[in-house]
C-alpha cells in the first residue's frame, strides 16, 4: 500500500481520470467541431479579406485614372489660360497701338488747327497792325495840308471821266 502513500500515484491516477472524463464527454470532438468552425470563420475572413483587397485594388485603378483624368484636364485648362492670355495680350497691344495712333493723329489735328488759328491771328494781327500804320501815317501826312493832292487829283479826274 505504499504505492496509494505515493503522490505521483494519485496525480497520474487524476490525470488519466481527467483525460477519461474528456473521451466520455467527447470533449475532444467539440474541440475539433470549434477549430472546424473556428477555421471556417478564419477562411471567410480571408476571402472576405481578399474580396476587399481586390475592391481596393479597382478602386485605387479607379482612382488614379480619374486622377490621370484631372491632371490632364488641369494641364489642358492651363494651357488654354496661357493662350488666352496672349491672346488677350497681343489684342491689348493692338488696341493701345490703334489708341496711340488715334490719339497720335488727334493731337496732330489739334496742333494744325492751332497752327492755322495761329497764323489767321497772326494775319489778323498784321493787318490790324499795318490798317493803325497806315491811319497814322496819313494822318501825318494830312496835319500840315489842307487839302489832300490825291483828293484833288481824284476829283478832277471824275469831272473828266463823267463826260
Amino acid at each position: 500500500m505504499a504505492i496509494l502513500q505515493n503522490a505521483e500515484f494519485w496525480v497520474g491516477v487524476g490525470v488519466a481520470l481527467f483525460f477519461a472524463l474528456l473521451g466520455f464527454l467527447k470533449v475532444h470532438s467539440a474541440a475539433g467541431v470549434a477549430l472546424d468552425q473556428r477555421a471556417v470563420r478564419i477562411q471567410a475572413a480571408l476571402d472576405e479579406a481578399e474580396t476587399l483587397r481586390e475592391d481596393a485594388r479597382a478602386l485605387l485603378a479607379s482612382l488614379q485614372a480619374q486622377r490621370a483624368d484631372a491632371e490632364a484636364q488641369a494641364a489642358q485648362m492651363l494651357a488654354d489660360a496661357h493662350a488666352e492670355a496672349e491672346r488677350l495680350e497681343a489684342e491689348a497691344k493692338l488696341r493701345l497701338e490703334d489708341q496711340i495712333v488715334r490719339r497720335t493723329e488727334l493731337a496732330d489735328r489739334r496742333i494744325a488747327n492751332a497752327e492755322r488759328q495761329a497764323a489767321t491771328e497772326v494775319k489778323a494781327a498784321a493787318a490790324e497792325l499795318a490798317a493803325q500804320l497806315t491811319e497814322t501815317i496819313l494822318a501825318k501826312r494830312l496835319d500840315g495840308m489842307t487839302s489832300d493832292p490825291l483828293v484833288d487829283r481824284a476829283v478832277a479826274e471824275l469831272g473828266q471821266r463823267l463826260q
